[in-house]
């Protein structure tokens, strides 16, 4: 029997506790990645990202198996958020006004044509809207604070209040990357108030201070 990995278990970089905001170091990671723009409760558009994404991360884990003999647990869907005003997030929370990169982590130890792979047997499958617009891309983050959210996602504004004007200059620290949300919980089957949602912000010593942490 294959021995399957759940990186929820193994990866740092998906540990936070609730009411801590934590300092690491995370090395380059690969993902599925999908972009968009819009409230992700209504807009058509990330239903279709979705729709394309998880199919191929499910031929990825597939191929895998059978093919190198390592299995693993699909890692949980994880987004890159911005918008021209940032206070979208941490103020108004307009969401309408939202970008975002929807992604899930691939292995590092699966190569470069078996995505290609995947791709061709999603598409043979007959092919979701958005499928050629699905890609395995790098992302290097490096320094990150991140913490723990339960609850609605609506409820994320305090926390992320806290941790932009209060805990990164605190330490020094200025905002480098996107904001990031790695979701533990899946919303169709949980409720609002039980969700747990890990919020992440890659840093970078402010100009003219030595930053600490």
């Amino acid at each position: 029997m294959v021995d399957k990995i759940d990186f929820k278990k193994t990866l740092d970089g998906y540990r936070a506790k609730q009411g801590e905001f934590r300092m690491l170091e995370l090395p380059e990671m690969r993902y599925l990645m999908i972009d968009g723009a819009g409230d992700p409760n209504t807009s058509a558009e990330y239903a279709a990202a979705l729709a394309a994404l998880y199919p191929v991360a499910y031929a990825l884990k597939f191929a895998s198996k059978r093919e190198l003999g390592r299995d693993y647990v699909v890692p949980p869907l994880e987004g890159l958020w911005w918008a021209d005003d940032m206070d979208t997030f941490t103020v108004a929370r307009d969401k309408t006004k939202w970008r975002w990169t929807m992604m899930l982590m691939v292995p590092d130890w699966i190569p470069e044509h078996m995505f290609e792979g995947a791709l061709a047997a999603v598409r043979a499958k007959g092919a979701p809207d958005k499928l050629n617009d699905v890609r395995l891309t790098s992302l290097a983050e490096g320094r990150c604070v991140q913490t723990l959210h339960v609850g609605s996602f609506d409820d994320e504004g305090p926390v992320l209040e806290r941790l932009h004007h209060e805990f990164v200059p605190a330490n020094g620290l200025t905002p480098t990357g996107r904001h990031h949300e790695i979701y533990l919980s899946d919303p169709r089957r949980n409720a609002p108030e039980k969700l747990r949602t890990i919020l992440r912000q890659p840093v970078a010593p402010a100009t003219g201070r030595s930053g600490a942490a």
